[in-house]
């Protein structure tokens, strides 16, 4: 049986939803539609709070399959301040401009992202300059916490968050990270009630909360299954399969989907619900058609295709 690993997932999920999230406005769903964010060149974006990527040489990012009708666009770009903007459509075209900064709180964290993927520890003393130097910076702490976290050290992490709540009692995505850290020290019941308090403080919308969940629940269904507890497997395969969904409805056609497509379409097949299977895959195959996993997911079909009537 194929397998997605955990630690796959995990690591896409903090790069892509890994930022400050502003309060997502509306997803109400619309048709397909195509968003172009200008802005400085090589400018990373997110949307909601989820990444969907850079800008090209000339500045441009073209969105796809955006879907509802009010957002709030981030760009961030180094040696700039970085700059929001609310926007009224899924489509057309958006340009956020972005001012020159000098402020060494930005400047390191700037430093910081950079160092993530090279230095986790250079990377840590970067996030902890741009907090001494601002102590208000929300961003800061919750890179702080991801890197202490990907480090293996969760009690700084945890310690980063509750630094946060001081200022920022009430963050969505602070929550969200808490509950990913007590999922991997093994406290599924604490790990529970963050990612659900990520969800309320989000106004239902946390896309890496529910994605947090459907893996504590996929794990726990593939515990109870080895054990012979077959009533408890399909209980937590039924709860995998609804967050994981919610997910993915809220990451719309933010590259992090391609991963929970695959994901959810895997838990499907364990329960044996081929035909949902086929539709996600076939619905990845339209949204990604070019993705490097594409012709992976192609097998998957047919080899479901062979296994059914």
């Amino acid at each position: 049986m194929r397998g997605i690993s955990k630690a796959l997932v995990s690591v896409t999920l903090a790069v892509t939803l890994g930022t400050l999230a502003p309060r997502v406005l509306s997803q109400s769903k619309t048709r397909s539609s195509t968003l172009t964010v200008v802005s400085e060149p090589g400018a990373a974006v997110w949307i909601d709070g989820i990444r969907f990527g850079k800008t090209d040489p000339s500045g441009r990012l073209l969105i796809r399959d955006l879907g509802g009708a009010r957002h709030m666009v981030l760009v961030r770009a180094d040696g700039f301040k970085e700059a929001s903007k609310p926007i009224t459509s899924p489509q057309g075209e958006v340009k956020v401009g972005l001012v020159k900064t000098a402020d060494p709180a930005d400047l390191a964290f700037q430093d910081a992202e950079r160092l993530v993927s090279q230095d986790r520890g250079k990377a840590a003393a970067a996030y902890r300059k741009a907090i001494s130097l601002r102590p208000t910076y929300t961003a800061a702490y919750i890179g702080l916490a991801r890197v202490l976290s990907d480090s293996g050290d969760n009690d700084g992490a945890l310690k980063a968050i509750r630094d946060l709540r001081r200022n920022a009692p009430q963050n969505a995505e602070a929550a969200a990270v808490e509950g990913r850290i007590y999922r991997e020290n093994g406290d599924d019941e604490k790990a529970i009630a963050a990612f659900k308090r990520a969800i309320v403080i989000g106004h239902g919308f946390q896309p890496e909360a529910y994605t947090g969940l459907g893996l504590l629940y996929k794990e726990r269904a593939e515990s109870a299954g080895a054990a012979g507890n077959f009533a408890d497997e399909t209980a937590n395969y039924n709860e995998a399969t609804k967050d994981l969904a919610a997910a993915l409805k809220q990451l719309s056609g933010a590259p992090d989907a391609i991963v929970l497509y695959q994901l959810l379409g895997l838990v499907y097949e364990r329960q044996k619900k081929f035909s949902d299977a086929l539709r996600i895959y076939n619905e990845f195959l339209e949204r990604f058609p070019n993705s490097n996993e594409a012709s992976a997911v192609r097998s998957f079909i047919e080899q479901i295709k062979k296994q059914t009537p």
